[in-house]
């Protein structure tokens, strides 16, 4: 019998100086205690932390380098492969090199309407190719469509942009000026913000809190909903719960639900000024 022999494609890339593997393990070892305790191991378990190790090691490199990917599979007994096709699969672990702060330009379709390309193209102009404080990407869509056009720094958001805000924005970033997003705490470098997202502690002033509540662009249509009397069907009465009758049932529970109005909104709803 012919004996398996591997080899490996390209070249190996370097690990990483002692002082800083035993740095990130230490690190790894406490974020796979999440998921896998120490006094009972399980390897299967323990592959749950890849995706905050993802970040613990683009803390360190900027991006997920390829040696941030062969510590993360040797860490977890992963191949490079395994590795590599989940930090390409989400859009949060970066390929390349990335600066102090990552702006990011919401380009999909109400941002791109409210003016989300026009501020992409005037930040690309001012910026140029390259910069040694930003890097420039355009972001899919974060769920923040009610403050369209948004510009996400970090990951935090920006609200209600045009291209003269955002390129002062970018001009503050490069004079390190203090920013403060339009929510949370102020801003700190990319490097930074993947550690938290690693799962370590924010430690800023604000990041933090209690308290708090929805805007009232976010409030709109609960307040429509308000002023139109519209109701809640009661407990006892047919729904669309996921489990729809069969056969003639389900033609009776359509006819039923058809007309009725909208669920109201909460008693939580704060009331909007002047009211």
């Amino acid at each position: 019998m012919s004996e398996k022999v591997y080899l490996r494609l390209g070249t190996r890339p370097a690990p990483y100086p002692d002082s800083v593997r035993a740095r990130l393990e230490k690190d790894a070892a406490e974020i796979i205690a999440r998921y896998s305790p120490p006094d009972a191991p399980d390897p299967q378990m323990a592959r749950s932390a890849l995706l905050p190790l993802l970040h613990l090691v683009q803390s360190e490199d900027g991006y997920v380098s390829p040696t941030g990917i062969e510590f993360c599979a040797r860490i977890l007994g992963l191949t490079g492969a395994e590795v590599t096709a989940v930090s390409t699969f989400y859009s949060m672990y970066r390929r390349e090199p990335t600066q102090d702060y990552l702006v990011g330009v919401c380009t999909n379709t109400l941002c791109a309407i409210m003016g989300g390309d026009a501020i992409l193209e005037s930040l690309r102009e001012h910026l140029g190719p390259s910069d040694d404080t930003v890097t420039l990407t355009h972001i899919e869509c974060n769920a923040a469509c009610d403050y369209a056009p948004v510009v996400m720094v970090n990951w935090e958001f920006f609200d209600n942009q045009t291209p003269e805000s955002a390129r002062n924005l970018i001009d503050s970033l490069r004079s390190d000026d203090e920013v403060v997003p339009t929510r949370g705490a102020s801003l700190c470098t990319f490097r930074e913000t993947e550690r938290i997202l690693a799962g370590f502690p924010d430690d800023r002033l604000g990041a933090v809190q209690a308290g708090g509540t929805a805007g009232a662009p976010t409030l709109a249509g609960l307040r429509v909903a308000r002023r139109a009397g519209m109701s809640a069907p009661a407990e006892s009465e047919p729904r669309d719960s996921g489990e729809a009758p069969i056969g003639s049932e389900a033609a009776n529970a359509a006819a039923f639900t058809k007309d009725k109005p909208a669920p109201a909104p909460g008693e939580s709803v704060p009331p909007e000024k002047g009211h």
